[in-house]
């Protein structure tokens, strides 16, 4: 699976769970860190660790594919779901907010998501 299908195939996943201000940037061209970034938002920790969870278990039982770590899943803040080519970061709101990584990564290049985003 290419980097650009595994990014839209995890901003699906995001999205099944009602996740908001869904982003996917292509950084390649910017950065060694990764190919693509998938930014989505959730409005409490709860739905933050569904939608993570939503994408990792997608990933693994609709392609077989596996993260190589995740991070923050415990807390419901901030969770980070490493694919190597693939990043996706879901936030809570105003974590999203504070850390900024849309201003950060502004100048990358945006995928068009599946429905513009708008579930």
């Amino acid at each position: 699976m290419q980097s650009d299908q595994r990014a839209l195939l995890c901003a699906e996943y995001a999205l099944d769970k009602k996740a908001l201000d869904a982003k996917i940037l292509c950084i390649s061209e910017l950065s060694s860190l990764t190919d693509y970034l998938v930014l989505v938002s959730g409005t409490s920790d709860r739905q933050v660790q569904a939608i993570a969870e939503s994408v990792r278990l997608g990933l693994k039982n609709d392609h077989d594919v596996t993260p190589l770590a995740i991070e923050g899943m415990q807390e419901g803040r901030w969770v980070l779901l490493d694919y190597g080519d693939v990043m996706v970061h879901v936030f809570q709101v105003e974590v999203r907010s504070f850390y900024d990584l849309d201003g950060l990564w502004a100048e990358a290049a945006q995928l068009p998501l599946p429905d513009d985003g708008n579930r």
